[in-house]
């Protein structure tokens, strides 16, 4: 059928139309990489997290090419060191979203990067996982692609309180926290929830991380007659103050807490190992060793594959974990979508169930950006590391 004149011009304005919209070929069909941003504090005060995290990044980005990448795209990890600061991180990640045109960004892996970065990536509509606690910064509304890998500070708290109350038994509680922001809100939501819970707090303080003598708030605790402390600090050196000056005191009291109290510095700034029994860190079922010795069999999958080729002596198992499980999230949303448009990757993200990553496993929807399940929150025996795990605290074993 011969075509007229107007009719091959519509035809042609349609074709370039089509185009221009993206339709004329498959979201996949590129062979170009896939760009993954990576926020993470490589150096300064902050950086044994992002350290950790990064070899599960690197890790995870490595078995996915050589595997053969996406549908035949390789991801590419595109890092920035943001050192901690608030406005290094700032600046990557408005890099990252206008120059470097990533997919996807994670990170970043302290709270105060993510409450400054957050909501510029809301406004690019930018997909985010990140494993910071401060609870505000997960709200499906405000921020519809920013979503939390790890728990929240209050299914920290809902542990620490659980343990204390429940399988310590305690009734009467001493809450400490240093002065920081995140020190002094974590303490008195903590005092309230425990209130809350039937039991007392007789002993409420926030202590300047720097004070060399904590044996004043150790005293009115004892004195108030706390049968448990539960601590809200990520500064080791308060918190080994606090475990020396307790053992000086022949009191025998338990500390519940931050995950700082299980941090790797604590055992060059304790008197005597000794000093660090009787404390119990927040931690996960999936990164804990059980009354035999071993971690659970998908864990221990992990760990068998990491072997030789990652480092876990110096760091956290769940650190290298998460990081692995971050990538993974977003190569299977991808994959599974074939798409790396922001909408195809978070609606993905909102559609899981229980998925089973080796950190923990996740659930998301629409209204609920908190994936990680509270259930999979434990205490762990502070000075048990070994290999990046912790052996559970007495009471789940």
């Amino acid at each position: 059928m011969k075509l007229s004149r107007r009719e091959m011009l519509l035809a042609a304005a349609s074709t370039v139309s089509a185009a221009s919209m993206g339709l004329a070929r498959p979201a996949l069909a590129q062979t170009d990489p896939i760009k993954i941003g990576w926020l993470a504090a490589l150096t300064g005060p902050s950086s044994a997290p992002a350290v950790g995290f990064n070899r599960g990044v690197v890790f995870a980005a490595d078995a996915i090419n050589a595997a053969g990448g996406i549908k035949g795209r390789k991801i590419e990890i595109i890092t920035r060191d943001t050192q901690g600061d608030p406005t290094k991180a700032v600046n990557a990640t408005q890099e990252m979203i206008s120059q470097l045109k990533v997919q996807a960004v994670w990170g970043p892996t302290n709270s105060g990067e993510s409450l400054a970065v957050t909501p510029i990536l809301a406004r690019a509509k930018m997909p985010n996982l990140h494993p910071c606690v401060v609870d505000t910064l997960i709200d499906p509304v405000k921020f519809p692609t920013s979503y939390r890998i790890a728990p929240s500070n209050t299914q920290w708290d809902d542990a620490v309180r659980n343990y204390t109350l429940k399988i310590l038994k305690a009734k009467k509680v001493a809450v400490l926290g240093d002065t920081t922001g995140y020190g002094v809100s974590a303490a008195n939501a903590s005092a309230a929830a425990i209130k809350k819970d039937g039991a007392e707090v007789v002993y409420l303080a926030n202590i300047d991380a720097t004070q060399p003598d904590m044996n004043p708030d150790m005293l009115r605790a004892k004195n108030a007659g706390a049968e448990a402390i539960v601590c809200w600090s990520v500064s080791t050196g308060m918190l080994a103050r606090l475990f020396n000056t307790r053992a000086a005191m022949g009191w025998d009291v338990p500390f519940i807490g931050h995950p700082s109290m299980s941090s790797g510095e604590i055992g060059s700034l304790i008197e005597k190992p000794a000093n660090w029994e009787k404390v119990y860190a927040v931690g996960y079922k999936s990164c804990s060793y059980d009354a035999a010795g071993k971690l659970p069999a998908h864990s221990q999958e992990l760990v068998d594959r990491l072997k030789g080729k990652v480092d876990l002596k110096d760091t956290l198992l769940w650190w290298v974990a998460a990081g692995y499980d971050a990538i993974n999230l977003f190569a299977k949303a991808i994959e599974t979508s074939g798409s790396t448009e922001s909408a195809a990757i978070t609606g993905y993200l909102n559609s899981l169930k229980k998925f089973p990553g080796y950190f923990g496993t996740y659930t998301y929807s629409e209204t609920e950006h908190n994936g990680y399940q509270t259930e999979e929150v434990v205490m762990s025996a502070a000075s048990s590391a070994r290999d990046g795990a912790f052996t559970l605290a007495p009471g789940y074993i």
